[in-house]
Order: structure tokens, then C-alpha cells, then sequence
């Protein structure tokens, strides 16, 4: 399930197999317009009709994969079909989520790339004051929440455009407010420390051309035994985080 830039949903559907030479396949059968709300009823139906447009026998498939979104698990569920939910959208920090401070700081983040993204002048202003500091010519990046890692990058971008952001909304009244104080600067800084490490991990775990899941035992041991460990950190909500 996803949306187009034109906010335009629709409903895609990519067939994983092994061919004759033992060499991973996978094909889009079909991306179809869903203009229905995506309820857990109306997906069911959807990927059904998707099947039997094909010619595929349900009784050949062996599961389908999907991340943790209630209608899609609700859906695989009214079509009594084998649901293999992906690790990789797993990985998220319910911890850190639950944090005041961190809620406070992505909602400021958040504030402060919908203020670039629905002004063309802010845009503009923006790069003027990347060129002018001399910073990265880099576009902010907007969180999805079934996006993998996209926190992460809004946070990490957020952080890296911090001088020039603060130049631009610092210059309007209207979006004065919006400046991250130097407490938000630092909780995104304890989150983006803490939770970065992950990105190159996981990022092992979306290819499609060999098999991902024998990476998990491997990539849980580095897990407990790097990423996690107790290390000196600068901010105790680092700490917390991991």
C-alpha cells in the first residue's frame, strides 16, 4: 500500500520465487488503484482479486510478507494466508518513542521540515543560506511512518542543516518559533547517536537478489555484543535510548 506524490493511493502486489536454476526472482504483477479506505476487509479483497487476475492458486503460496500495519495483518487474516512479518520493520526503538523528550524533539523536527515543504520561498531561502554557510546543498527529508529509517534521516538531516534551518525560520516571525531550542539539538543528537548504527544493518536486510534471513542470527549477535554494549555516551538519554 502506498501513495503517489499526487497523494493518489494505490495497491502494488510482487511475486518472490526460485526458478529453475535456483536463482531468486521477483516480479510486480500489478499495481492497482485503491481509491477505497484501506481497511483490513477492503486489502483482503484486493490482493485476492489481484491472485485470481493471475491465474495464482493461493494453495501454491507459501506466505507473504508484510510490515506491522493493522489492516494488511487484519487482511492476511481474512484470507487465512501465512503471514511472514518483515524483521527489518521491527527495528524500531518502541522505547524511544514513549520518551517525553523524544516525542518533544521528533515533533519539532517534524514542524520544522513541514515548514520547508509547503513553501516554495523557504526552499529558496534555504539553499541560500546552505551556500552562504557553506554547508551541503541537501534537501530535508519528511519521516514516513512505513518507511524504514526515515526517522532516522529526518533526524540526521534535521541535524545537519541545523545552522542554516535556524537562519531562515529565525528570519520570519511567523516561524520563529520553530527554531529547535538547544535542548531538542541535543536530545536529536543522543537519538541520531544511538539509533544510526542500525541504518547499515538493516539496510543488509532489503536485498532482493539473495537470501536475507540467515543475516538475522549473525546480525542479532552484533546487536548485543557492539551496538547495544554500554558505551560513554554523552547524553544519559543515549543510554536510556539503547
Amino acid at each position: 500500500m502506498w501513495s503517489s506524490r499526487t497523494s493518489e493511493p494505490y495497491l502494488s502486489l510482487t511475486a518472490h520465487y526460485i526458478d529453475q536454476d535456483w536463482n531468486l526472482k521477483s516480479k510486480c504483477l500489478q499495481t492497482a488503484y485503491l481509491p477505497d479506505d484501506h481497511t483490513g476487509e477492503v486489502t483482503a479483497l484486493g490482493l485476492s482479486e489481484a491472485l485470481a487476475f493471475w491465474g495464482l492458486s493461493e494453495d501454491k503460496q507459501v506466505c507473504i510478507t508484510t510490515d506491522s500495519g493493522t489492516n494488511i495483518v487484519k487482511a492476511t487474516s481474512l484470507n487465512n494466508w501465512t503471514r511472514l512479518q518483515c524483521f527489518r520493520h521491527r527495528l524500531h526503538s518502541e522505547k524511544a518513542s514513549k520518551d517525553k523528550r523524544v516525542e518533544r524533539a521528533v515533533a519539532v523536527c517534524k514542524r520544522v521540515v513541514a515548514a520547508f515543504s509547503f513553501s516554495w520561498k523557504k526552499k529558496r531561502e534555504l539553499a541560500a543560506a546552505q551556500e552562504e554557510l557553506h554547508l551541503p546543498q541537501h534537501k530535508l527529508v519528511t519521516e514516513s511512518p512505513t518507511r524504514w529509517g526515515s526517522r532516522q534521516k529526518m533526524v540526521g538531516r534535521v541535524l545537519e542543516q541545523h545552522k542554516a534551518i535556524s537562519q531562515v525560520l529565525s528570519a520570519d516571525k511567523k516561524t520563529r518559533h520553530s527554531v529547535p531550542s538547544w535542548q531538542d539539538l541535543d536530545v536529536l543528537e543522543s537519538v541520531h547517536g544511538a539509533l544510526n548504527p542500525l541504518l547499515e544493518f538493516t539496510d543488509s536486510l532489503s536485498g532482493e537478489s539473495y537470501v536475507s534471513v540467515s543475516y538475522l542470527k549473525p546480525m542479532l549477535h552484533l546487536f548485543r555484543t557492539q551496538i547495544l554494549k554500554p558505551l560513554r555516551m554523552k547524553h544519559n538519554l543515549q543510554k536510556t535510548l539503547r
